[in-house]
């Protein structure tokens, strides 16, 4: 059972800390990929404030579709080169958007969304899909989330076998 508590009188620095132990010791005691990824959001939802979407769109052919998620219902498919996540696949790069009304092409599955953080998956030096977060924040993500999403997403690789998502 968890309890996010505890979590909350903590600096942004220790639940990111937190955050990544929390899903080491998920991982390590589950052997199945979609509970894994599907525990993944809803981890990232319970230790980072102030987010209103976190989740997983998994590359399939020339287009993102939706994967595991917490929030309210979603896109489900996002072309390549299209919206904040599209260009993280396009450019094989982290895309830090503080205000996405200022993004050529941000699509808007959450009216609410006013900032995002896109973390391409690469394995093997292949794009598998992007970890999405939105805030209604602007503003809201920093190179100190950048830093530890990214140690995020290089324990989820090191993990899932994605061709089982």
């Amino acid at each position: 059972m968890f309890d996010n508590k505890s979590i909350k009188n903590m600096s942004e620095v220790e639940r990111l800390k937190f955050m990544n132990m929390f899903l080491r010791g998920q991982l390590e005691s589950e052997s199945d990929d979609l509970a894994n990824l599907s525990n993944a959001a809803a981890t990232i939802n319970a230790f980072i404030d102030r987010i209103n979407w976190a989740g997983f769109y998994i590359l399939r052919g020339e287009e993102l579709v939706l994967g595991p998620f917490q929030g309210l219902p979603a896109c489900n498919r996002i072309a390549i080169g299209s919206g904040v996540c599209g260009t993280a696949v396009a450019t094989r790069e982290i895309q830090l958007v503080p205000d996405v009304h200022q993004f050529p092409g941000h699509i808007a599955c959450d009216a609410a969304s006013n900032s995002e953080l896109v973390i391409p998956i690469i394995k093997n030096d292949k794009v598998i899909g992007v970890l999405d977060i939105d805030s209604p924040e602007k503003d809201r993500f920093s190179q100190l989330h950048v830093e530890y999403l990214v140690k995020f997403v290089d324990m989820l690789n090191e993990k899932i076998n994605w061709e089982n998502i």
